[in-house]
């Protein structure tokens, strides 16, 4: 499936769109670590929970639950918000 990535994230992909796969979208974060090794850490906390600044989108729609069941025709966009003053 596709996956878009943040840009602050690039730097372990090193491009804005990237493939992956897994039945749940913590199978996919998975796979994706093992691609692009640290990038789940930035999104997944110590508590397997989505780290507070990480938004999940599938098919436009926001998902808050790493058990979301995935498709390989589903396009995941991973947003990350900024912060400060």
């Amino acid at each position: 499936m596709t996956v878009l990535i943040p840009t602050p994230l690039h730097s372990y992909t090193g491009r804005k769109h990237v493939e992956g796969t897994g039945a749940t979208l913590a199978e996919l974060v998975a796979d994706l670590d093992r691609r692009y090794p640290g990038i789940r850490f930035r999104m997944i906390d110590e508590q397997d929970r989505m780290r507070a600044h990480i938004r999940f989108f599938v098919n436009g729609q926001q998902v808050f639950d790493l058990a979301q069941p995935l498709r390989p025709e589903d396009e995941v966009r991973i947003l990350q918000a900024l912060s400060g003053g």
